[in-house]
């Protein structure tokens, strides 16, 4: 018979022995804890205040599978199937890329932005392309229950299953409208905000990837070509081009840490007459673009 104790022991060893990437940032008892209480439906709590309490043949070989998928580097998040993001609950699973507390900034000034165009009487439209998960509309619609209507776009018919799973799961499925293709080709209309979190990751930087990103995470969420703007010069050329902004639109973009310069200089060639703020994230890394027209 193997205890709570026994079970979290064991696999903390095999954790600390497998020295995964992982686990430089999550640690090994804290991977194994959230393991252990994905199985057992317990809280972490519980399982400290009852490390007698004997699992289950059924619990025990669910637990150390997930400790051998941990072991050989799979993200937690893939593992438990769901991410916290802005204080919600996200399905997430390798058909999308797993939110990141950084993007939370991208959240907060697009909430800033609407917040200050309803409080003014207006209503406004938020377009969010390269969805994924649906975290950025999910957590927008979420956050400010005026806001009645979002776009939320990706080409990938696998990503806006789960963003559509989630969007029921929180309970704004009715305000979120979700479309498919390839950046703003299917956006129907002009909007007032676009948001994006869109592929940044140059593929030059393909070794300093963390393995558990790169083996695991869709390449189709994380690369765009050399150093990484393929997919952002496109955006915003689209954007333009398909003149998808209404008069006094804005644009909020999350960024690669070296990317500020290139693209605060394509973004003038398109509008000579924009603002174009950076906002750093917590590492002091250049990490959102705020575009205002």
């Amino acid at each position: 018979m193997t205890t709570v104790k026994d079970a979290l022991e064991q696999a903390i060893q095999r954790l600390i022995q497998a020295n995964s990437a992982a686990q430089e940032t999550r640690g090994a008892r804290l991977d194994a804890q959230l393991l252990l209480s994905h199985v057992t439906g317990y809280e972490r709590a519980h399982l400290y205040a009852y490390p007698e309490r004997v699992l289950a043949d059924e619990q025990e070989r669910a637990f150390f599978a997930l400790i051998e998928r941990r072991q050989q580097g799979e993200p937690l998040a893939y593992l438990v199937g769901h991410k916290e993001f802005y204080g919600l609950d996200l399905l997430v699973d390798q058909r999308v890329l797993i939110p990141r507390p950084e993007t939370e900034l991208l959240v907060e000034a697009a909430l800033r932005f609407v917040r200050a165009r309803l409080d003014s009487g207006e209503q406004p439209l938020v377009a969010d392309i390269g969805t994924g998960s649906g975290a950025i509309p999910i957590a927008l619609a979420v956050a400010e229950p005026r806001l009645q209507r979002i776009y939320a776009c990706d080409i990938s018919t696998d990503a806006l299953t789960v963003a559509r799973a989630n969007c029921q799961r929180q309970h704004v499925e009715e305000r979120i409208s979700l479309c498919e293709g390839d950046l703003l080709a299917a956006l129907p209309e002009a909007v007032d905000l676009l948001t994006a979190n869109l592929p940044y990751v140059g593929t030059e930087e393909i070794t300093q990837l963390a393995p558990d990103v790169l083996h695991y995470e869709p390449h189709l969420a994380l690369f765009s070509g050399p150093k990484g703007l393929g997919l952002l010069y496109r955006f915003f050329a689209q954007a333009k081009e398909f003149d998808k902004l209404k008069e006094k639109g804005s644009i909020l973009v999350e960024i690669g840490y070296q990317q500020k310069a290139d693209l605060t200089l394509y973004i003038h060639e398109l509008w000579p007459h924009a603002t174009v703020v950076a906002q750093q994230d917590y590492a002091g890394w250049d990490r959102l673009l705020q575009i205002y027209l």
